[in-house]
């Protein structure tokens, strides 16, 4: 009994099968979880070390060095780099998909610990590390006010208890909050009431160290009790501070507030953080891996909810961004293209076929593929996002495609005058075999994205697992559900007597006689065919090179991003100043709908921007009409981007790409790094050039004058300190309060700190306790110096990042700046490398043309093991230069790149075109093997015989992908090169792929007997008493 016949005499059999995958696939698509893109962990671990008052090129030298040295060490490292700034250094590490990020963690933390005595004793904590996912971002941010509390009491509140409440809901991983810093007490010294006292700032920390300790004091054993022992030894308010005794004169105690301001404060005051343009707190909510972002975002929400009847009086909360809702319109959208896409294929199924009975039939593989997906989908923990749900929609165009091809061919057993049951045992056992080659052949496409490394491999692999699972689906469905419905429920086409079907079949026969007559007319002139043939192949690979190529559509995901950068020699407050009238811009943005900002450093800082969903103009007219704007804020520089759409790990933050300029020089790096920035100015290609060399920050040299300090009895490390306690933010004590700890900050007064002048005030207390000025024993002198420090790899390195000008393709730029770099004659010792986004591009240029090749030949393996033949693949796939030249001119025609999408509709184009050609080659096989037709006549019979379900086959993927073309709503910019391109592609290769596959099949059909000599075909077409019905 064949496999066909098995399923068709055993209907109840076949009905339960076939409902069980539907039944499980329907369970399993409810408990899928629902995100916006398939889940992809990137191993990164964060490292940040400080030294508060060190300056970006010591912390460089001495904190990042090291740790670099031991980092270098660990195995699966692709990507190090370091950013030194004043009193701080940050590490990121980027792993090898393949590394465990908790082994790599506990790596990290022996490097650490082995760098550890390397690094400057005067470190108040040991560098902390901090595992990243940078794909796993906050799927809901809320802002939180308080109208009554001050804002260190109110960030307390935010912190201890609200953020502790919501981080309990389930699903919910962890809860970071934005806008507070480590609360401190700081102690603000007047220099010159310490030496009206006769007292320096070494002293003044001296008292303050020892004068607040949290030791324990021990147990008391007695012979009835035991009493344990507290002492309040330990100071904990600013207020106990003011009144600590720091010596006596005359006999009076000298308390603390008589000398210096003492308040409560933060550990970092140069950090400030906005709101809608005033202060708060954010509440950045993650969920945990494998969550559902809808369920969870739904979640808390609710417990919000419940917050706000037991928040304090004028505390109130909002929502700055929801993930949930962009994750509810995408898959809203998609879901809605995947519901057009199967009404127009059942549409094409009825024009052709004409009856409701053959609808439904052909129509019945469409859910039974789609719920099975989801089975599998279930099994392997992915996710319902883009990805996934593009995969399906996409195959819902093929899916149908085994069940039409079996469909057709039983209604010509039909037709032929036998009983549904014989028609469809015959008619399935026919071309059983065709079905199960096109669905091997078709699933063979995608199995080299299967083998894809790297991060584009993780993401893809969803992509071509779902869409192969639905497709084998197909198959099956079309070899055991479809024969039997037919065997049971199949109507002649002559029954379909209605206006809709007369007028499609004249329509259907009229374009099969203008078939026949032009294959007449092709087959008389086989040799121009061939030429034409060849010709296509070279216009193809002349049209890959001519093709704007790029990486990743932009898409409009509602938000913008923005870096702002003040002049070096700008201080925190001027930069405050500026941010602020960033800020006023912002809200007079008439599509905004929240904003984020902050400043982090001397002289940046940074933007988020919320729009409105609707009614609104696109992205990038926004940030055109609002960088007018800002640049007319003087001495001020704002970097506005589009956020990507799908997050690889980039680090650009004021330009869409990055380039690194790297030297273990450094003098010599910065003497280039300079040149090749005016170099790129020039190029027409980029725009907003920029680059994060910053070498032009004012910096005061204090030169100790060494012997005269020794004379007055006073070290150079007694200078030292004391510059370190009047300008390094140092912290002179710490306070534990139950889970809490607070940091004591010395520093002098504000109006010491805002010229270089006012050193002169400070006065250091020698040996023999006598004062002498600071000026006495130094010299000062003004200089320049870096504001960062930036490393690639050990070495030290200069980013410059830039956008594209209309109309540019990132191919086009990177070309273009790599050629200037290499005109520019760098030294051998310099390395210019692409990073970030520009950098995936290259790497995903060498990865998916190699692709494309791999696709081809697993495509010819399958086939030749399917057909045992060497010939036969290269004639079914002499058709892929007639799609490829119809995607890329689509492309062209439509102002699109050769991106990734595209890309992968050309994949797609591979296993579609090669399915009509299978059609044609295995009928005209068993044609000649079973009916004794010479190879002429064969071929030309199955030209004619599978004419029908070829155009039906080709207008279901046509239509299927049409949805997509046209696509709106979020992401539908990234969707649509996909949809252009297989659109395009079988416009053009359904017109010619009829007329070369088989000029080709009886060229090589001679080559395969071995008839050497130049083919010679017949003047003109079969006799048509050749050609059977």
């Amino acid at each position: 009994m064949r496999f066909t016949e098995f399923f068709i005499r055993r209907a109840i059999t076949t009905t339960l099968l076939i409902s069980a995958i539907a039944g499980f696939g329907l369970l399993s698509y409810l408990s899928l979880p629902v995100s916006n893109l398939p889940e992809v962990e990137y191993p990164t671990i964060h490292i940040s070390a400080s030294l508060p008052g060190a300056n970006p090129d010591s912390m460089a030298s001495t904190v990042a060095t090291p740790l670099e040295s031991e980092f270098s060490r660990i195995p699966g490292i692709e990507n190090m780099t370091s950013t030194s700034s004043v009193g701080s250094t940050d590490i990121t590490l980027q792993f090898a998909l393949n590394r465990s990020v908790d082994a790599a963690a506990q790596d990290v933390q022996a490097a650490i610990s082995r760098a550890t005595g390397n690094l400057p004793p005067g470190m108040p904590d040991p560098p902390s590390y901090s595992k990243v996912n940078p794909a796993d971002d906050p799927i809901i941010w809320l802002e939180m006010h308080s109208q009554t509390m001050s804002f260190e009491e109110f960030s307390r509140y935010a912190t201890q208890i609200v953020s502790k409440q919501i981080s309990m809901v389930n699903g919910v991983s962890q809860v970071e909050v934005y806008g507070p810093e480590r609360p401190a007490i700081r102690v603000q010294a007047d220099p010159a009431r310490l030496a009206a006292y006769g007292l320096d700032l070494e002293q003044l920390r001296t008292a303050l160290t020892t004068n607040s300790a949290s030791l324990p004091t021990g147990t008391l054993y007695g012979e009835a009790r035991d009493y344990s022992l507290q002492a309040n030894s330990q100071l904990t308010t600013a207020t106990q501070f003011s009144d600590l005794v720091i010596a006596y004169r005359n006999g009076v105690p000298l308390r603390l507030r008589q000398v210096a301001q003492v308040f409560n404060s933060s550990s970092n005051d140069k950090h400030t953080f906005w709101i809608n343009g005033r202060r708060g707190v954010i509440l950045a909510v993650r969920k945990q891996p494998g969550a559902n972002t809808v369920q969870v975002a739904d979640q808390v929400k609710a417990a919000v909810q419940n917050l706000r009847s037991v928040l304090p009086p004028g505390v109130s909360f909002g929502r700055v961004s929801d993930d949930a809702d962009i994750v509810r319109d995408s898959i809203s959208e998609v879901n809605h293209t995947l519901m057009l896409t199967i009404v127009l294929v059942v549409f094409v199924i009825f024009a052709f076929l004409g009856t409701v009975s053959s609808t439904l039939i052909a129509s019945a593989t469409i859910p039974v593929s789609i719920l099975g997906s989801f089975i599998a989908m279930r099994l392997l923990n992915y996710t319902v996002d883009m990805f996934s749900m593009m995969a399906i929609t996409l195959s819902v165009g093929f899916i149908v495609d085994d069940a039409i091809v079996m469909l057709e061919n039983i209604v010509r057993h039909r037709e032929m005058g036998k009983s549904p049951l014989t028609a469809a045992l015959d008619g399935a056992a026919e071309v059983a075999f065709t079905i199960l080659s096109m669905t091997l052949s078709l699933v063979a496409v995608f199995l080299p994205i299967l083998f894809l490394n790297g991060v584009l491999g993780r993401l893809l692999r969803e992509f071509a697992v779902t869409i192969s699972v639905s497709i084998l689906l197909s198959g099956v469905s079309a070899l055991t559900l479809t024969p039997m419905l037919c065997s049971r429920f199949l109507s002649e086409r002559t029954h379909a007597d209605n206006w809709f079907h007369r007028r499609t079949e004249r329509m259907y026969a009229a374009l099969e006689n203008a078939y026949r007559r032009s294959l007449d007319r092709v087959l008389r002139h086989p040799r121009a065919t061939i030429v034409a043939s060849i010709a296509m192949t070279a216009i193809t690979a002349i049209l890959f090179t001519i093709v704007p190529m790029s990486f990743m559509p932009a898409v409009d995901v509602g938000g913008i991003s923005g870096h702002i950068e003040a002049p070096q020699d700008s201080s925190f407050a001027q930069t405050i100043s500026n941010a602020e009238q960033v800020n006023k811009a912002m809200a007079a943005l008439p599509w905004m709908d929240s904003n984020l900002s902050g400043v982090y450093a001397q002289n940046e800082g940074w933007l988020w921007i919320n729009l409105r969903r609707d009614h609104r103009p696109n992205v990038k007219t926004i940030i055109a009409d609002l960088q007018k704007k800002l640049d007319r804020i003087p001495g001020l520089k704002v970097y506005l981007r589009q956020p990507d759409f799908i997050d690889l790990g980039q680090t650009e933050s004021r330009s869409q790409y990055s380039a690194a300029l790297q030297s273990p020089d450094a003098d010599e790096l910065y003497r280039w790094a300079p040149r090749l920035k005016e170099k790129l100015d020039t190029l027409p290609e980029l725009a907003n050039v920029s680059t994060d060399l910053q070498m032009s920050a004012p910096r005061v040299n204090v030169d100790i004058r060494r012997d005269l300090a020794m004379s007055l009895n006073i070290d150079p490390e007694k200078i030292a300190n004391t510059l370190y306690d009047a300008y390094g933010n140092r912290r002179a004590n710490t306070i534990t309060v139950a889970s809490q700890q607070y940091d004591v900050i010395l520093e002098v007064a504000r109006e010491y700190q805002r010229d270089p002048e006012t050193m002169g005030s400070i006065y250091l207390a020698s040996t023999t306790n006598h004062l002498v000025p600071l000026s006495a024993v130094t010299t000062l002198s003004q200089t320049v110096a870096p504001l960062t420090v930036n490393h690639l790899g050990q070495f030290p390195a200069v980013t410059f990042h830039f956008d594209l000008k209309p109309g540019v393709s990132l191919d086009a730029a990177t070309r273009a700046v790599q050629r200037a770099a290499t005109q520019m004659g760098l030294p051998a010792s310099m390395n210019f490398t692409f990073q970030g986004t520009a950098a995936q591009f290259q790497s995903s240029l060498k990865g998916l043309g190699l692709l494309l090749i791999i696709a081809i030949m697993v495509i010819y393996l399958v086939l030749g093991v399917l057909y045992e033949s060497f010939i036969h693949p290269i004639t079914i796939l002499s058709g892929l230069p007639a799609a490829a030249i119809g995607a890329l001119l689509t492309l062209l025609i439509f102002r699109q790149d050769l991106n990734l999408y595209s890309f992968l509709g050309i994949i797609l184009l591979i296993g579609i075109v090669k399915k009509n050609a299978i059609m044609i080659v295995d009928f005209a096989l068993a044609a000649e093997r079973n009916h004794a037709l010479p190879p002429e006549q064969a071929v030309y019979q199955g030209c004619l015989q599978r004419f029908r379900p070829i155009m039906m086959t080709t207008m279901a993927a046509l239509l299927g992908a049409a949805p997509i073309a046209f696509g709106q709503g979020i992401g539908g910019e990234a969707r649509r090169p996909l949809g252009i391109a297989v659109v395009g592609g079988l416009l053009l290769s359904q017109s010619l792929t009829l007329y070369v596959t088989p000029v080709i099949y009886l060229y090589l059909h001679r080559l395969q007997r071995g008839r050497r000599k130049e083919v010679v075909l017949p003047d003109g077409p079969p006799a048509r008493s050749a050609v059977t019905s």
